[in-house]
């Protein structure tokens, strides 16, 4: 009797732990999802009594202006986002992962913008791409030095190039990235830079101060992209969310990146692989689930953006910003109309629905090659 009562215990216990979870799941979730479910087929303005019309919210949507631009906007903010944000991660986690020393004051250094308040980084951010903002102001900087900063390029990488390949035509490993032979070719261009500048040869350019408007317009970027240009509004969001969400995924990559086998990295030495193909074949394939991890949570949180759309609100036209998720809180609670629940409903369950496709294709193309490889 007492084993059995012991077996019982045992068995009931992760149950009884994840009562309240479980609870407070159904509560907020479930009975919300089923009211959502239940308002995206009626006529509902929060105060009578609801009216069954059926498919109408659903027909309604895809039939107006508004969540058809919330919908692009939304699908181009999470691909162009996810993709910067995975690279920007990846490639920061690397650079990072180095021993050196001060190196966990740089860590440190890159993560304050993710532990930053969103609202705070937001309203910092609409300051810098104001007309005469800090952005534009580094944009006129870049535009009257672009002839030195191309001239320095160029003469750094005919020094770092002819470099290697002396040490190759020696027959002598050399990677490269050689630090050294970067040093020297840093050192090279900016005194050939500067001869040049001092000779006449190359001068400061002087141009018009710029005043891109950033958030008050309705232009779209890049000119050349035609119908799949975005907003200008949408793509200074995309910069600022890009910045603020790095540095959360590098630290999953920096966690990956320490699991990984040192004997790999030696191995593809011996082979003579360089660091550029110990990159490719050897972190890249280590780090796929990391990457798998990376892509999801990063489609999953662009889909649902709203804060920074919601704060920057006032400061650009409503169709340029608009996302799925800001589209169902305007419809939800507008400022000087009758709410639609009904539609906003809908919409919620197209978001939804449209996140579970996204994410499911996405473990298709990835996650089950992962599986099969091992």
């Amino acid at each position: 009797m007492e084993n059995k009562w012991r077996f019982l215990k045992e068995k009931s216990a992760p149950y009884l732990l994840l009562t309240p979870f479980v609870i407070w799941f159904l509560i907020f979730f479930g009975y919300a999802f089923i009211r959502v479910l239940f308002f995206s087929f009626t006529d509902y303005d929060l105060f009578a009594t609801p009216r069954f019309v059926g498919l109408s919210n659903f027909q309604g949507l895809f039939r107006e202006f508004l969540f058809a631009r919330a919908l692009k906007n939304s699908l181009t903010y999470a691909i162009i986002v996810t993709t910067f944000q995975t690279i920007g991660a990846l490639i920061l986690a690397v650079v990072l992962n180095y021993k050196i020393r001060g190196i966990k004051f740089f860590r440190a250094a890159y993560y304050m913008p993710s532990v930053t308040s969103s609202v705070v980084i937001t309203l910092i951010f609409i300051w810098l791409f104001q007309r005469k903002g800090v952005i534009n102001y580094l944009l006129t900087l870049f535009a009257q030095y672009r002839l030195l900063i191309w001239v320095f390029l160029i003469f750094f990488l005919i020094s770092q190039t002819l470099l290697v390949l002396k040490e190759k035509w020696r027959q002598r490993p050399v990677s490269i990235f050689e630090p050294s032979y970067v040093v020297l070719s840093l050192l090279l261009a900016v005194v050939i830079t500067f001869l040049l500048k001092t000779g006449g040869f190359i001068s400061i350019l002087t141009v018009q101060p710029l005043e891109t408007i950033w958030l008050n317009t309705r232009e779209t970027t890049p000119n050349w992209a035609g119908s799949l240009a975005f907003p200008r509004p949408l793509a200074a969001i995309m910069f600022l969310n890009i910045w603020t969400t790095i540095p959360t995924f590098m630290l999953l990559y920096l966690a990956g990146l320490q699991d990984i086998p040192l004997s790999l990295y030696q191995a593809a030495e011996v082979d003579g692989a360089s660091t550029v193909q110990k990159f490719w074949y050897v972190t890249v394939p280590q780090l796929r689930h990391i990457t798998f991890l990376v892509v999801t949570m990063g489609l999953i949180s662009t889909l649902q953006m709203f804060d920074q759309v919601a704060i920057i609100g006032g400061q650009a036209p409503q169709e340029s910003i608009i996302t799925l998720a800001y589209y169902v809180y305007v419809t939800m609670f507008p400022r000087s109309a009758i709410a639609e629940v009904g539609m906003a409903s809908a919409a919620a369950l197209v978001l939804a629905v449209l996140t579970l496709i996204i994410v499911v294709i996405q473990q298709r193309v990835t996650g089950e090659r992962r599986y099969k490889s091992e």
